[in-house]
């Protein structure tokens, strides 16, 4: 059986389990410190990053290049497209919110509200904190930009660029950090991809020393 070193909150973590359950992979799920850097954990990722995932006689690292690797070995459903031109975009989605989403958002809110918390490394910077509830209307309104004109981010198909999106989306819902209101073709993407099976396993993650998530999809709107 695959077995999958993660911390439940990691978007990039999470990215690598909806692949995995998109595409049917039974995986043990190991829930990994790395910021206690444990040796053991070293000698599989000397990075000290989650996630790790080892499968098939491999240690697989980053979440992209793990994604990626899924879909190759096990093309069906597929989550990447055929065409050059349409990967390229897809890869550009997933660097977008793993790289400018991560380090404007996520890493304003989540890391502030909860790792801090979790990792005994102080309270929250309430500057950050306002920066990323700022910036992450821009993020919402680009995605609804993408949206108005396809039917998914990349396409007219789901990819890893939904995945990806899903990933940050899903953590920050969370801790109440989306303000769903903002677009109704946003909400509607979340809630027909929160939908899938491969979606279940995260919804039920809970971080102890925090309360049980209040899913905007739970609410009367």
């Amino acid at each position: 059986m695959a077995r999958l070193y993660h911390v439940p909150l990691s978007p990039f973590c999470r990215k690598v389990r909806l692949t995995l359950a998109e595409k049917r992979i039974e995986v043990e799920l190991v829930e990994e410190r790395y910021w206690e850097q444990d040796p053991d954990f070293l000698r599989r990722n000397p990075a000290a990053k989650v996630p790790v995932l080892r499968i098939d006689g491999l240690t697989l690292t980053e979440s992209a290049a793990i994604c990626e690797y899924l879909d190759e070995t096990i093309p069906d459903p597929p989550l990447m497209p055929k065409s050059p031109a349409a990967r390229a975009e897809v890869r550009r989605l997933v660097g977008w919110f793993d790289d400018k989403f991560h380090d404007e958002v996520t890493s304003k809110l989540l890391y502030e509200r909860v790792n801090k918390k979790v990792m005994k490394q102080g309270y929250p910077d309430s500057r950050n904190v306002k920066s990323g509830a700022q910036r992450i209307k821009f993020h919402l309104d680009y995605m609804h930009h993408l949206l108005d004109h396809r039917r998914w981010l990349a396409g007219d198909a789901m990819t890893l660029a939904d995945f990806a999106a899903a990933a940050h989306l899903s953590a920050l819902d969370y801790i109440s950090d989306v303000d769903w209101h903002r677009s109704e073709v946003v909400k509607d993407w979340y809630a027909k991809i929160k939908s899938r099976p491969a979606f279940r396993g995260i919804l039920t993650d809970q971080v102890p020393g925090f309360p049980p998530p209040v899913h905007y999809a739970d609410l009367d709107f």
